[in-house]
């Protein structure tokens, strides 16, 4: 595994004060992960030198790691605590989990494409997540025997939002999925009160289709 160098470190600053600040991120625990996190172990080797570029990338198996404004902006519309309990659909790379794991207490994600699962996994073992639990099934149904959750993330494009995942929200608790069509979608904010559930458009995205029993079929 290569080192976080010198030259990485400069990139990931770079990425942070050009990509992010300058568009609006201001939650000062969302800019410390996304400064912290080595993104470029989270691509293949042949992707490194691109890994703090200001557009996804490819991770194999026609999945992608997001756009870092994209992952900053998701986190910060979670207004997440430190003793926030966070339920992520769509490990992925692993990116998205990584800074989730910076900021809340802990950190459930699913994956559903083994080879992802144990890229992951290995990943946070090497880089020493101890507060990421990782489960290899279908997300779409959530992780019902460790709700309620205080923070929800999809990291994939849902045609509606999965009442599923609604129900395992803490009261209190936000989620944050893009919801459309199979290739562009809204992003959506969804919180959770003693009245009931509001949801908020934060605008439009771009991710690969939500697949499982409460998303799209393959």
């Amino acid at each position: 595994m290569h080192k976080d160098s010198i030259k990485f470190k400069k990139q990931r600053e770079e990425m942070v004060k050009n990509q992010i600040e300058e568009r609006g991120i201001s939650d000062l625990k969302v800019l410390a992960a996304m400064r912290k996190v080595p993104r470029h172990f989270f691509v293949s080797e042949a992707l490194m030198d691109q890994a703090y570029g200001d557009f996804p990338l490819p991770i194999g198996e026609q999945q992608t790691i997001s756009q870092p404004f994209i992952v900053a902006e998701m986190t910060q519309a979670l207004q997440l605590n430190e003793d926030d309990r966070v339920l992520e659909v769509g490990t992925g790379s692993g990116y998205q989990a990584a800074i989730l794991a910076n900021i809340a207490s802990k950190v459930y994600t699913i994956e559903r494409i083994h080879s992802l699962y144990k890229k992951s996994r290995n990943l946070f073992d090497m880089l020493r997540y101890h507060n990421i639990v990782m489960k290899y099934t279908d997300g779409t149904t959530g992780w019902k025997e460790e709700s309620p959750f205080d923070a929800i993330i999809v990291t994939a494009g849902a045609p509606e939002i999965p009442a599923f995942l609604v129900n395992q929200l803490a009261v209190g608790g936000r989620m944050v999925i893009p919801v459309g069509g199979r290739y562009s979608q809204d992003l959506i904010k969804i919180i959770r009160d003693s009245r009931g559930v509001h949801k908020r458009e934060l605008g439009g995205c771009r991710f690969v289709k939500l697949v499982g029993e409460h998303g799209w079929s393959e």
